[in-house]
């Protein structure tokens, strides 16, 4: 892998494009959940059934992130990012084109496949165009899209079902998304180099170190605390909570408007302190949070639904710059996959789902009670992870 030095002005615009472009993967995944008391509604089914759509999106996300090192390695970078948003535009066509169960289902797990293939190609990019010494930052920035979408994704929803049905919002998304992949090819700069595809020699060589395992659990607590959350939060508040819908969405909105203050910071968190303590806070902060979100009444429950989220951002710039120096440079992107690929199955997949069935059991309270001690207890294998040798 070779990669082409950016000036300045050069290295903004692709960090505000890859930004762009992963604000739009990412509110992808996550616009059903504001969606999910009307599509219950719409299809029939229940808690687990829609659930359930998250673990087929995280099929597809894990297929992605799988064959995103073979497809860089055959496009360039640049090509390989075009690609995954026109893809994903392409999916959420088809989903809201779909007019039965099965079609739907097929058409969410396909959406998952470009979003998964854009992460590493997105992360390796970025740290291959700009310094090592501005990684945190520039990470950090780029980890404004999934802030942005969190907030964004219950506004966009509500308002515009006004106007469309369901369909229709995930139509207009994947519009959005189709757009952005266009313009990137033709403006962005950076990326214009291949990886290498995953072979069974720098694959062994990944998953013989023990800090890859460790941020594979690590990473599964963080989405779980942030993405497995989320999803189930607009069921839960109306179904658990008994809390009007356009309300619990407003509420699940703002309540990720002070992430937005923090999110600049995590960077500049991670590069002052490092990145163990910044891992650390944020898994045990986050899990806390959790835990009182799903026991606390109803009043305190909102007060834990503004904290909850707050650290978890700081997570990520410190996590992907740790997986960034786990392998040589030519396989970085193998170690951002592989680890996410774990990580949001059952992050993003089977917490979700896990949440639904507790749900129809009467139990969701209990459910992310369990899953905020999990991440609580997850800081408790930072001490274990070896930095210093992984950054070697």
């Amino acid at each position: 892998m070779t990669a082409v030095p950016l000036t300045r002005k050069s290295q903004l615009l692709l960090l505000g494009l890859l930004t762009a472009i992963f604000f739009v993967n990412f509110l992808a995944r996550i616009a059903l959940a504001p969606l999910l008391p009307v599509i219950e509604n719409d299809l029939g089914i229940g808690h687990a059934g829609v659930g359930s759509f998250f673990m087929l999106m995280a099929i597809g996300y894990a297929v992605g992130l799988f064959a995103s090192g073979y497809l860089s390695s055959r496009l360039t970078f640049r090509q390989t990012i075009a690609l995954a948003a026109v893809a994903i535009g392409c999916a959420f066509f088809l989903v809201a084109a779909s007019r039965t169960l099965w079609a739907i289902r097929i058409g969410i797990f396909l959406t998952g496949i470009p979003a998964g293939i854009y992460l590493p190609t997105g992360i390796t990019t970025i740290t291959a165009s700009v310094s090592p010494a501005n990684w945190g930052k520039a990470i950090s920035i780029h980890e404004l899209a999934p802030s942005l979408a969190y907030i964004a994704a219950p506004l966009i929803v509500e308002g515009f079902l006004v106007f469309f049905p369901w369909q229709g919002v995930l139509a207009l998304i994947g519009g959005v998304s189709l757009i952005l992949g266009i313009s990137f090819l033709r403006l962005g700069q950076g990326g214009d180099f291949r990886g290498e595809a995953p072979t069974p020699g720098n694959v062994r060589l990944l998953i013989g170190k023990p800090a890859f395992w460790i941020m594979v659990a690590l990473f599964s607590l963080a989405i779980s605390s942030s993405m497995g959350v989320y999803n189930m939060m607009t069921l839960y508040l109306v179904a658990e909570r008994g809390i009007d819908r356009g309300l619990a969405n407003t509420l699940i909105s703002l309540s990720r408007l002070p992430v937005l203050a923090i999110a600049p910071l995590a960077g500049w968190v991670t590069d002052r302190f490092g990145t163990k303590p910044t891992l650390a806070a944020a898994l045990l902060f986050s899990g806390l949070m959790t835990i009182l979100l799903g026991l606390l009444p109803d009043r305190w429950a909102i007060l834990m639904l503004f904290l909850q989220p707050m650290l978890t951002i700081c997570f990520f710039p410190a996590g992907f710059m740790v997986l960034s120096r786990i392998v040589p440079k030519s396989t970085r992107n193998l170690s951002i996959s592989l680890t996410v690929l774990i990580a949001y199955l059952i992050g993003g997949g089977l917490v979700p789902t896990a949440l639904g069935v507790f749900g129809d059991a009467g139990a969701f309270g209990l459910a992310f009670a369990i899953v905020g001690g999990l991440i609580l207890l997850s800081a408790f294998l930072i001490p274990g992870l070896k930095i210093r040798e992984a950054e070697e």
